[in-house]
């Protein structure tokens, strides 16, 4: 059994399954991308070692889980068996204790090579705070809402530019209407750890484009170190017309389910007040979906002043047609050479 720090781990882990060997609810909570999970314990037997051990100690916990594991010990080497198609696996818990060690050596009673995580998934979780802050070459693409930016960056992702799709990782598209249409988000823990597996299969000396988001982007949350990297990070900000962000946010809201639209509408009182919440609301039934997109830009519009104006900087800004993105992503190529970035 040979015990590998996070960064060798993770780059082992690029060709050998992972296998997460903590509890069901701890792997559901968050989970390295691509690991597979086989429990030592169920959350209750989890729990009920725990138990054992804060009031009786720690050797009675430990003949508590030997008696709890004896019997799916062979269920535990078939799972593994099945994965370790090459004769490794990678395996780790929580700190990188007892129970990785426990399955790292059953494994490899059964001829497959363990490698185990020092630290665990609390020391996997420290570098993804330490990656996901230092990207050199980020670039943030800044805009008003309805001006394009994730249809030019998908695009910029087709001219062999790398981008990190924060919205595509969080399932939701930023605003209180980002999740109409949408399936479940992931946990942030999750949602953060998917980042960092996106960031990684990029070249950190090359530039990378994202998204200008919020620090929360639905019911998930950036990192810390990230978003301070974002708001350190070069920025450039698109210009689109007006009534092009009109027909764009009716285009990509006005065909969703009517119920869940209405809910979110209902949702801004507090912050436009119940008569104008109320007028977008009568617009909408009444499919005046262009006085609807219109009214509700004029809100978001002045939101984004006053974040951009209070906290980033942009390096430069650009105007774009907001009709083609395939142009608009070769301008925007351009204006990074030109600013060497």
């Amino acid at each position: 059994m040979q015990v590998l720090y996070p960064n060798e781990f993770l780059s082992k882990a690029e060709n050998t399954p992972v296998v997460d060997v903590r509890s069901p609810a701890e792997y559901a909570e968050g989970h390295i991308s691509g690991a597979f999970n086989i429990p030592l314990f169920s959350n209750e037997e989890r729990a009920n070692v725990g138990t054992v051990y804060k009031q009786q100690g720690r050797l009675q916990a430990i003949e508590l889980g030997l008696d709890i594991v004896g019997p799916k010990m062979s269920g535990f080497v078939k799972e593994a068996q099945a994965l370790a198609s090459s004769g490794e696996l990678l395996v780790h818990c929580w700190r990188g204790g007892m129970r990785s060690e426990s399955m790292a050596w059953l494994f490899e009673r059964v001829g497959i090579q363990c490698f185990t995580l020092k630290g665990g998934y609390k020391a996997y979780r420290n570098l993804l705070m330490e990656e996901l802050g230092t990207i050199p070459h980020l670039i943030v693409l800044e805009g008003f809402t309805g001006s394009g930016k994730t249809e030019v960056l998908q695009e910029l992702d087709q001219r062999d530019e790398q981008i990190l799709d924060l919205e595509g990782l969080a399932n939701h598209r930023g605003s209180v209407f980002g999740g109409v249409g949408q399936g479940e988000q992931p946990t942030t823990q999750q949602f953060q750890n998917n980042l960092l597996a996106a960031l990684r299969k990029l070249d950190r000396e090359k530039r990378i484009w994202v998204e200008g988001e919020s620090k929360s982007i639905g019911r998930v949350s950036l990192p810390d170190s990230f978003w301070k990297n974002m708001n350190q990070a070069r920025i450039i900000e698109i210009e689109v017309p007006v009534e092009e962000r009109v027909k764009r946010v009716v285009k990509d809201y006005g065909m969703l389910e009517r119920p869940q639209m209405e809910k979110a509408i209902s949702s801004l009182h507090k912050r436009l007040g119940e008569e104008q919440t109320n007028m977008i609301l009568e617009l909408y039934q009444t499919d005046k979906l262009e006085q609807v997109a219109a009214m509700l830009l004029s809100y978001y519009d002045k939101t984004y002043r006053y974040s951009r104006d209070k906290y980033k900087k942009s390096d430069a800004s650009i105007n774009l047609s907001g009709i083609n993105s395939q142009e608009d992503a070769g301008k925007l190529v351009e204006k990074a050479n030109e600013l060497k970035l």
